[in-house]
C-alpha cells in the first residue's frame, strides 16, 4: 500500500529536521519513493513567531497502517517531540502525520485516516498535491488537487530553497 505523510517543523533549523525524518524513515525499512519540495508557511491555528516547513512524502509499505502510525510516532520521539496533554497547537520540533493511505478508511480512537483535517490546511495540501495530485481523497471523492484547488484556507505557501 501506498502512504502520503506529511511532514513539520517550526523549531531548531526546520530543513534540517526534515532531512532528519528521511534518515529515520530509511532506517526503519521505509525509505520515500518520492518527495515534495520544503514549503514554508505561517502556524496555522494559533500564533507563533516561527514559521513552519512542511514536506510530503510517499511511502510503500505492506504493513497496516497502525504500523506505520507507531512507527512515525517512534521517530518524533527519537527526535525529541514530546507531546502536550493541553488541547490546541503549539511550535514543534516534528509532526508527523498520515494524510492517505490508499483509498483505507481508518476511524478509531488511535489513528484516523484521511487525515480529519488535510482538506483544510493550504500548507498540507500543497506539497501532498505535488506529489499525489490525482490520489482521491475516499470520502470527499475529489483528487488532492481538487481539494487544494477548492481550499478555504488562504494563507500563503511558499517553496523553500536553500540560498
Amino acid at each position: 500500500m501506498e502512504y502520503l505523510i506529511l511532514a513539520g517543523s517550526n523549531l531548531n533549523d526546520p530543513p534540517a529536521r526534515l532531512a532528519e525524518v528521511v534518515q529515520h524513515l530509511q532506517k526503519a525499512g521505509l525509505p520515500p519513493l518520492r518527495s515534495s519540495a520544503l514549503y514554508r508557511s505561517a502556524a496555522w491555528g494559533y500564533q507563533s513567531p516561527h514559521e513552519f516547513f512542511n514536506q510530503a512524502h510517499i511511502l510503500s509499505s505492506p504493513q497496516s497502517p497502525l504500523h506505520i502510525f507507531n512507527v512515525l510516532m517512534d521517530i518524533e520521539r527519537r527526535m525529541g517531540r514530546q507531546r502536550s496533554q493541553e488541547k490546541g497547537y503549539t511550535d514543534r520540533i516534528i509532526d508527523l502525520d498520515i494524510l492517505l493511505a490508499g483509498q483505507l478508511v481508518v476511524n478509531s480512537d488511535i489513528l484516523v485516516i484521511p487525515h480529519p483535517r488535510m482538506h483544510l490546511r493550504r500548507f498540507a495540501l500543497t506539497p501532498a498535491a505535488e506529489l499525489a495530485g490525482s490520489w482521491i481523497h475516499p470520502i470527499y471523492q475529489l483528487s488532492v488537487q481538487e481539494l487544494l484547488n477548492r481550499c478555504p484556507d488562504d494563507a500563503p505557501v511558499t517553496t523553500f530553497t536553500r540560498t
